[in-house]
């Protein structure tokens, strides 16, 4: 099988970004945020919407 080396980079990063918060969940998906708010970036939601908005 071949190696992707794009698929390898980003599993390095994901590793190097959970190490450190030492693989806690609640810890990377916080440092997530906040690397999501300070990147100035629109962030776009596609949580379900209720059923009676049209």
């Amino acid at each position: 099988m071949m190696k992707d080396e794009i698929v390898e980079q980003v599993r390095r990063v994901r590793e190097a970004q959970a190490a450190k918060q030492n693989f806690d969940l609640k810890a990377i998906l916080a440092d997530a945020r906040a690397r999501q708010k300070d990147s100035g970036h629109q962030v776009v939601s596609f949580a379900s919407k209720s059923k009676n908005s049209g």
